[in-house]
């Protein structure tokens, strides 16, 4: 099983991530902190020294190969879909969960954050709103399915992911009842 979570800064991925791959008891891995592991350094110093194209082609390389490598849940960085060879590789081999979050609340949760490098600037939510314009229809074309992130908690997300792996068949329902809680059906 590879599940890979996609959608924009501080959507979610990696939180809900976790707690997906611990539900399902599977490996969870994230890319952005493969990256550095393989940089050696924070992806914003990279940034500030290199530039965001450099930055792109170890993401890509990254990619490639813990698509290859890795089973479980994928936690992807918010700019993965820019690429197209990335979107291609994301959707032929992993099932792929948007994680659909609006300007405005990826805004109340960020507006204090200083390690996102594109979120660096004078006015946060417009750049938000710029990246949400550029982005969402390419995480939509990546997607398989689409999880709206304004309403629910962490866990309420997370239950709307199984019971959406679930209903494709990509989930055992007696594997996802099991670890939420509740009895397998017989």
């Amino acid at each position: 099983m590879k599940i890979a979570l996609v959608g924009m800064p501080g959507g979610g991925k990696s939180t809900v991530g976790r707690l997906l791959a611990r539900q399902l008891g599977v490996a969870f891995v994230d890319t952005d902190e493969a990256i550095e592991e393989r940089i050696g350094e924070p992806i914003r110093s990279f940034f500030e020294h290199y530039g965001e194209d450099a930055f792109r082609e170890i993401e890509s390389q990254v990619l490639g190969h813990l698509l290859t490598t890795h089973d479980g849940i994928l936690a992807t960085g918010g700019g993965v879909v820019l690429r197209e060879m990335n979107r291609e590789l994301l959707h032929a081999h992993s099932t792929v969960l948007y994680l659909r979050a609006s300007p405005e609340d990826l805004y109340r949760r960020l507006r204090n954050d200083t390690q996102r490098p594109l979120l660096q600037v004078d006015d946060p939510l417009r750049k938000l709103r710029e990246l949400y314009a550029q982005r969402d229809p390419l995480y939509r074309r990546c997607a398989h399915y689409v999880l709206e992130m304004s309403r629910p908690s962490v866990h309420g997300l997370v239950n709307m992911a199984l019971m959406q792996l679930e209903l494709a068949g990509i989930v055992d329902p007696g594997q996802v009842a099991a670890t939420v809680g509740a009895e397998p059906q017989r």
